[in-house]
């Protein structure tokens, strides 16, 4: 870990318009700099940078945040590995917490089987280059494949000796231990005799990176024919290589797939490799295992659509089909292509250039709705019960998809491809649905979304669209946090008499949030959030804590995130509210309306969080006269409905302090 001395010296020296335009163009606009977004396909510039706030943001997709977090997204590199590519960049030297013995020994050994990992690879490539072997074996394959000589080095391409041991002397002799060789699974160990052999002889080599390009493991293919050998072979599970989470050529694909904002999915390392050299740089394989949550993980980090591209024969299209459930349950856009009988996307990549091969993607994909569908019914012919079947599979995908504009759309075009009533396939899906989960009702209403951002700035709602939020209150919570983070020492009561907060002390909006919450026994329930003010409160008495400053650079990642995107201004000023409040309201450092209040609406939107928090209890007090109803607990009853009124007439109190005449139903 990183101590916050050195996270505030990297955060001091990270300019965010020095920082940026390693990256970007940019071009001053008043007291900003504006550019092309690299986060998507940007057209006209919608990259603004603040100098002031020393934030970025895009005004189009809602990318941004500080200097970490644009190389974070830029460069695909986890809130520390950030920290430390922009500590180099300044000469900062990094001072992190001191580890436990334990800690020291299992980052010892990790950094260990990371280096040795280094060493294999810087190996097999000098042994493809400069051994005699190499070049007239592993090299010659890579030539007759049609890889060039910057792929075969762009990819750290590289050849393993057909010797038992060479590999494994080498290492030995260079200071390498024997258990780090066997950890790692280069080099196994018999049983029987102790003898040490190359996992990976007489087999050309592909290492497989991290996202930040360090090598975790690697990939063999034999090129002699050997009987009861496999024409791939993949290092085993280690302390750094777990396959399930990574994806063969991410660390390559990262910012084309943050650009094109689509991943291409394929199934072996050529198939990578091939697409690479044609100029089609967004796409990962995952190395001829069925896909998994983790990697479908890793893939939506950088976008939601996926194009399976797969052999068009019968284990090609079976490869294809295992993983849609599992993409469409993560919420991803699924499209689908099988390339012409005897290709595969290595040899039909080989053929084509990155405009071609685009032309062909762009043409032949499908939806994975009318690929399964028509694929099943094909299968199924005139059979009633094939296709009694056929439609029971095509539920079972859609029920797993969690949007559900997305699932209303898939049922309406799955009951025309079969012919099927469309109210029965909906019925169909919410069955499966509600049996997924368990429950027996609907548990949110449109009203209930409406009601909840009735009242809260408009900056809030638009800002929090990136954020965790995972109910209603949330956005209440985060509307408090916007005031605290911008205005949290700011004083919103003067001491003296009429102060029953703290008499002779003046009070600022941190004080009056924690006192307005305890006094009627309320408090954040949004775990981040939560950490998130009572680390303010906790911080208030020092006279010099600055909130956006201490929040910005937090050593939580997901805490700083939620700081930038409070502090960034998401839209414009609209052109009335520059006639309101004059010229300089353009100026980012002038108040806006919300900044001139704080005194009505800090305490209101707390009052907001109440009310909030009341109409939750209420609804959940109704859903359990639901149950005792039908249990015909009478009593019990009776007693919830005294808490429901008593509950009501603190909404009516609320209700007028917020100067309402209609108190909500929900």
């Amino acid at each position: 870990m990183i101590d916050q001395g050195t996270i505030d010296r990297i955060m001091d020296a990270a300019q965010i318009v020095d920082v940026v335009s390693q990256f970007v163009t940019l071009k001053r606009r008043g007291i900003n700099y504006v550019g092309l977004c690299p986060f998507h396909t940007d057209k006209t510039p919608s990259f603004y940078v603040s100098p002031t706030k020393n934030i970025c943001k895009c005004f189009a997709c809602g990318e941004g945040g500080t200097t970490v977090h644009f190389i974070m997204k830029h460069e695909q590199l986890s809130y520390f590995e950030a920290l430390k590519f922009l500590a180099k960049k300044y000469n900062i030297e990094v001072q992190e917490r001191e580890f436990t013995d334990e800690q020291k020994q299992a980052y010892n050994e990790r950094e260990s089987l990371f280096i040795l990992n280094d060493y294999a690879r810087d190996y097999f490539a000098n042994t493809l280059h400069d051994h005699i072997e190499g070049k007239s074996v592993g090299l010659s394959y890579f030539k007759e494949r049609g890889f060039r000589e910057d792929i075969i080095a762009k990819f750290q391409l590289g050849y393993s000796l057909e010797q038992r041991d060479a590999f494994t002397r080498e290492a030995l002799k260079n200071g390498y231990r024997e258990d780090y060789l066997v950890k790692t699974g280069l080099t196994i160990k018999s049983e029987n005799s102790n003898n040490l052999t190359d996992r990976f002889r007489g087999r050309v080599m592909f290492p497989v990176h991290t996202l930040s390009g360090k090598v975790i493991a690697f990939g063999g293919r034999i090129l002699k024919k050997a009987e009861n050998t496999g024409k791939y072979i993949n290092s085993p599970e280690s302390e750094i290589y777990h396959k399930g989470n990574e994806l063969y050529g991410v660390f390559f694909a990262r910012q084309a797939i943050t650009k094109a904002d689509c991943c291409y999915l394929v199934e072996g390392y050529t198939d990578v490799i091939s697409m690479h050299q044609a100029g089609i740089e967004n796409v990962v394989a995952s190395s001829g295992t069925a896909l998994t949550h983790g990697q479908i993980r890793l893939i939506h980090r950088f976008t939601t659509n996926v194009t399976i591209i797969y052999d068009g024969d019968a284990a090609g299209i079976k490869a294809a089909l295992r993983g849609i459930d599992l993409l469409l349950e993560d919420g991803m856009n699924i499209k689908i292509i099988l390339l012409p009988n005897g290709e595969d996307p290595d040899s039909f990549a080989r053929k084509q250039n990155a405009e071609s091969l685009t032309n062909y993607i762009k043409t032949n994909e499908v939806d994975f709705i009318r690929f399964k569908t028509k694929l099943l019914l094909d299968e199924a012919g005139n059979d009633p019960i094939k296709r009694a079947t056929l439609i029971s599979d095509i539920v079972n995908s859609i029920s797993v998809i969690p949007d559900n504009i997305i699932r209303t759309v898939y049922i309406k075009d799955c009951s025309i491809l079969l012919n099927v009533d469309e109210r029965i396939l909906a019925q169909e899906v919410t069955r499966k649905r509600l049996a997924y989960s368990g429950k027996t009702a609907p548990q949110k209403m449109e009203a209930e979304t409406q009601a909840i951002n009735k009242g809260l700035p408009q900056s809030i709602i638009q800002n929090s669209e990136g954020l965790v939020k995972k109910t209603p209150i949330d956005k209440f919570e985060l509307a408090i946090l916007y005031y605290i983070v911008r205005f949290g020492m700011e004083i919103i009561l003067k001491g003296g008499e009429g102060n029953s907060v703290t008499g002779d002390m003046p009070v600022t909006v941190i004080d009056w949030v924690k006192f307005d919450l305890q006094r009627d026994g309320f408090w954040f329930t949004n775990p981040f959030y939560k950490l998130m003010l009572e680390e303010a409160i906790e911080h208030s008495s020092d006279e010099t804590f600055v909130p956006i400053r201490y929040f910005l650079a937090h050593t939580d990642a997901e805490v700083s995130k939620i700081a930038a995107e409070l502090v960034s201004d998401r839209y414009q000023l609209s052109k009335v509210h520059i006639k309101q409040f004059g010229e300089n309201a353009r100026k980012e450092d002038t108040p806006l309306a919300e900044e001139k209040h704080l005194e009505k609406d800090v305490p209101r939107i707390v009052t907001e969080l109440k009310n909030a928090y009341i109409t939750k209890q209420i609804r959940e007090i109704k859903d359990e006269m639901a149950v005792r109803q039908k249990e015909g607990n009478w009593d019990s009853i009776m007693e919830l409905m005294q808490q429901i009124k008593d509950l009501e007439e603190v909404k009516k109190v609320l209700a007028k302090a917020l100067g309402e005449r209609i108190i909500l139903k929900w």
